[in-house]
């Protein structure tokens, strides 16, 4: 079931932060002063949330009730741990696919990039906890409700995410249009992780630096790329492929399509 996801008032918000509620963000009125104030940036800074200083219009279109000047939203699912999530992972799952997103903002994308990974069967994703899309209402219904079925979890830098992957057994590769090989010349029949970029401007290169691998789409069109959530689905499809195939899997669907 969808939680509530606004909360108002500097007191309810700050004993949300408190409880490890799975906030989004926080909006806070510009000029705002006072010790609870002071409390709740204090906390939002120890946190690594995302905060936006807003003019008290905004906030009023945020909420009709008396909100002192804050409004945080909260994400209708909760967020994993990052070295639980995986160790869990990898208990269960022989050969796992994670899927990173660096930066996705919009959250019909991030929805969509949802919704393919659980049907591609992505065991993890892994998200910033800033500069990416809010896990939303908007998300959830984007998603036809996978975002409550694929675990997410939220780091501070996608960087350490990267080498933990890489010191679990995991080889990360990087969609990017900066690479020379293709995807299709990627093997992804052992543990994998694959990184997805912005919309607008990809993987950061710091990201980049640190991936086992890179691989592009090719382009046999005049636009130079596809939308985020339509490469990620090849991208995982591929995965997909690659893995039925060494199992036998695709032979055997071929066969039984042929006898009937």
């Amino acid at each position: 079931m969808e939680k509530n996801t606004q909360i108002y008032g500097l007191r309810a918000v700050i004993e949300a932060i408190q409880a490890d509620e799975p906030i989004n963000k926080v909006f806070i009125q510009k000029g705002l002063q006072g010790q609870l104030f002071f409390e709740l940036e204090s906390l939002v800074r120890k946190k690594g949330l995302s905060v936006s200083y807003v003019p008290i219009e905004k906030l009023n279109r945020l909420s009709q009730s008396n909100h002192q000047g804050v409004v945080a939203q909260v994400s209708p699912i909760g967020f994993h741990d990052l070295e639980t999530l995986v160790e869990k992972v990898l208990n269960t799952q022989k050969t796992p696919l994670f899927l990173l997103l660096d930066g996705i903002s919009d959250v019909r994308n991030f929805g969509a990039i949802i919704r393919t990974a659980e049907c591609g069967g992505v065991d993890a994703i892994i998200i910033p906890k800033s500069g990416a899309a809010p896990v939303s209402a908007d998300t959830v219904k984007t998603s036809a409700g996978a975002a409550f079925r694929v675990p997410i979890a939220k780091v501070d830098h996608l960087k350490d995410a990267v080498f933990y992957l890489q010191a679990s057994g995991i080889r990360v590769t990087a969609a990017t249009e900066k690479a020379e090989a293709t995807l299709y010349h990627c093997s992804f029949t052992e543990p994998a992780a694959i990184v997805m970029g912005s919309e607008d401007t990809g993987i950061s290169p710091s990201l980049l630096k640190t991936v086992d691998a890179q691989a592009k789409l090719p382009m046999m069109g005049e636009i130079g790329s596809l939308n985020v959530s339509v490469a990620c689905g090849i991208f995982l499809y591929e995965v997909v492929r690659q893995r039925t195939a060494s199992h036998g899997e695709a032979e055997k669907g071929l066969k039984n399509i042929s006898d009937r």
